[in-house]
């Protein structure tokens, strides 16, 4: 009988070590991120996938998203001023009634990225793509008269995915 328990026992202990090392190897998937209406103020996100995340009337004043993937994230009615997205990924991510005030765009890709009503006074947008981005023609025309640089990635110049010669 005390054989029976303990090879029990034994089994029972194999198999959870196995359980923990096979968990340790193959994490879990990261679970959405709700930092809506949240005060993120001088957040370091930079290099993160934030993929599942959503930032809707979050304030991210002074906060580092640098290199981050944010694409398809939502940042409707979001605060932005003064934070740095220099080289993130946009594309295709909601943010209508942001505010991008004296925000860092260098580099980041906005392509298809719906933005009517941001707002982006002040914002450097060198080497920005906004290729089928969605903006109102009047923050269209305030970019293209502040746009410049080429996008490292896409190869498309600012200008020209803000189609500024047409407006």
């Amino acid at each position: 009988m005390l054989r029976r328990w303990l090879a029990g026992a034994i089994a029972f202990a194999i198999a959870l070590g196995a359980i923990a090392t096979f968990s340790l190897m193959h994490p879990a998937p990261a679970w959405a991120e709700d930092y809506n209406e949240q005060d993120l103020t001088g957040v370091d996100f930079s290099g993160q996938d934030l993929t599942s995340a959503s930032f809707n009337r979050a304030t991210l004043r002074d906060s580092d998203m640098s290199h981050a993937n944010l694409a398809g994230v939502s940042l409707f009615g979001a605060i932005l001023e003064r934070t740095n997205l220099e080289g993130a990924d946009l594309r295709f991510s909601t943010l209508d009634k942001a505010r991008f005030l004296q925000t860092n765009l260098k580099n980041a890709l906005l392509e298809g990225a719906y933005a009517f009503n941001a707002k982006f006074r002040g914002a450097n947008i060198e080497g920005a793509d906004f290729t089928d981005a969605f903006l109102r023609e009047d923050d269209q025309a305030q970019l293209c008269a502040i746009a410049t640089g080429t996008n490292p990635v896409t190869g498309r110049d600012t200008r020209d995915t803000l189609y500024c010669d047409e407006l």
